[in-house]
Order: C-alpha cells, then structure tokens, then sequence
C-alpha cells in the first residue's frame, strides 16, 4: 500500500475520534501510528498549533514530505514540523526551513481534554514534552484523584500530576531527575492554577521512592552515592509509576524487562491500604499476563492484597495489530 492510501485511511478510520477530541477540547493526538498503519517508524502528531512529523527508521524523501504536507492541510492547515530521528541515537538530525524552525522553538500551549499543556516541538530534549499514547493514564488519575494524595515517579514534565491536581488532588509530589522536566511540569502547573498543590522533587527515583518507603536507599556495589534530597517516609493513596526501558545510575538499574520488581517493591509499599498504584511497562516483548502476575506475587510477598484490578487502555489514535499495545497499563487497588 502506498505512503497516501496509507495516510488517508488511518485519516478517515479517525473520523469518529476527530469529531470527539474537537469536542472536549483535545488539540493533541496521534494521527498516523505508522508501525500499525503501513509506514514502520513514521508517527505524525498533532501538538496544538502544529504537525510534528517523526521518523525513527528512515528519512522522508522530499517528495514524500510534500505529500504528507498536502494531506494535512486538507485535515487542518498547521505549521508541520519534521523531525527526523531515524539515526541509532534517535537524536533529531535534519535542519529546518525558517517558518518551520519558527514554530519547532517557539513555546506554546496546547489542550488535552480542557487540561492546558506547554509544548516545544524542538528543545534541549528529544522527545515532545508530553506522551500523547499516555492520555488514558491522565484521564485516569484526573477521574480518581479527588481529594487524594498522589506520588508521580518518573514524572518527566509531570502531564500525570497535573491531570491529578486538575482532578482535585490534596497534594501531588512529582520525582524526576531532569530540572528540564521539572521546569516543563512547573508551568504545566501554572497554566492550570494548581501550583499550590503541586510538589517537584529532583531527584533520583532510587533513593526517593526507597525512602518514602522506609528503606535504605543502598545502592549499586561499589558505586559512590551522589548527593540526593533526604524525604521522610510517607505513604500515598495514589501511585503512579511510568519508568524509562533502561536506566543505569549509582543507586540502581531500571529494566523493566528482568527487573520491574526492583522499582514496584518500594512503589507499592509507599501506597496506602486501600490505595492504588498504576503500573505501566512500555516495552512490546514483555508478555502482559507473565508481567501482571509478577506484580501480583510481589504484592502479596509484602503480605497484601490486590483487591481490584483495571487495565487502561490507549485510545484509538494508537492502533494496535492485535489489540495489545505496547505500551501496558494496569491500576491495582491494594488491601
């Protein structure tokens, strides 16, 4: 199938979705999932005022950037960014023209469901400042956080926190160690007038979360431990945990293939009885039912229990070929 018949058909199976985020107020949403719709690694999103166009396995040809352009306009015409990652490092390789490049820095704001959101289609980072495939998380939290307190590790620039003090959250500690992110998160609260509410903790999530905990925040053999922020033990009614793949620091590894339980054990114990924790495990080869029962064996070695279970979802902007997407969600409710 073509490059076109490709990019209108994931248009028009959109349709009904379209229709849906006009109406709540959604600016920000996946329109070609291209791994699942005929283009692997060619993923065209709509961030606000702009298109962002990322290719992560090959570069658009010119002519085919073209094309795509026309394609969109016809949707909505949009300022269309192109960032081409499709090096090893994933790190943006190709140059701008001056309108694009304009709208790539400048700093905007954009809206999921009503929520105002900062974005930057080009910044010190790689990745856009928000996670479009992480809205049903968001949706969550801002339905099931009122009146809560809410941990978010691994926070980034904190769209789950903010979802939670949007939804009427007590207080929300946010733990990330980029002050990049945390800056992103920072205004993310502002936008939305939930400053008040909204706690930003640079840190390590290895020596945060194992001192919320209550345990002693170790380390990895002889390694020597940096200076990180001293918190006291507390526990939350609401956890969300949302790690990187693979991440190596003087205080642990995060691999949420062999490893998971390295970061839930210290997670889960920082979660209230009665409280929830949402996992979630973005890596395609870790079989979703293996991955829940180690979540369920490591709560209840902790003697508690998993008294309800609810798996989230992500919506239709991001197909999947069989109906199990990557990216795993799972919200446990512990006795």
């Amino acid at each position: 199938m073509s490059l076109l018949s490709s990019l209108t058909n994931a248009i028009t199976s959109r349709h009904q979705f379209l229709l849906s985020a006009e109406q709540s107020n959604t600016s920000c949403y996946r329109l070609f999932h291209g791994t699942v719709e005929g283009k692997q690694g060619l993923n065209i999103d709509r961030y606000g005022d702009a298109w962002l166009i990322q290719t992560f396995h090959q570069s658009l040809e010119q002519d085919e950037l073209e094309l795509i352009t026309q394609e969109l306009n016809k949707l909505i015409e949009l300022p269309v960014v192109y960032n081409d990652r499709s090096k090893s490092n994933s790190r943006v390789q190709n140059q701008l023209v001056e309108d694009a490049n304009d709208a790539a820095t400048t700093q905007t704001v954009m809206h999921e469901n009503g929520i105002a959101f900062t974005t930057k289609l080009r910044h010190e980072g790689q990745d856009p400042l928000l996670f479009l495939d992480m809205r049903i998380g968001r949706e969550y939290v801002r339905d099931n956080s009122q009146g809560k307190t809410v941990l978010n590790l691994f926070s980034y620039t904190c769209g789950i926190g903010t979802a939670a003090a949007v939804g009427g959250a007590t207080k929300v500690t946010n733990v990330d160690f980029s002050s990049f992110a945390l800056a992103a998160g920072k205004l993310n609260a502002e936008l939305n007038d939930v400053s008040e509410r909204c706690e930003f903790i640079q840190s390590d999530v290895f020596p945060a979360i194992r001192q919320l905990a209550g345990l002693n925040v170790g380390g990895r053999r002889n390694q020597r431990l940096p200076k990180y922020p001293k918190l006291t033990t507390q526990q939350f009614d609401l956890v969300f945990l949302d790690p990187p793949r693979y991440a190596k620091s003087p205080f642990g590894i995060v691999d949420l293939i062999n490893d998971y339980q390295g970061l839930f054990k210290p997670a889960l114990l920082a979660t209230n009885s009665g409280g929830t924790i949402v996992c979630c495990n973005n890596v395609a080869k870790v079989d979703k039912d293996t991955w829940f029962n180690q979540l369920v064996r490591c709560v209840e070695k902790q003697g508690r229990q998993v008294t309800k279970v609810q798996w989230l979802d992500c919506h239709q902007d991001f197909p999947s070929f069989d109906g199990n997407h990557p990216l795993k969600i799972v919200a446990l409710t512990l006795s």
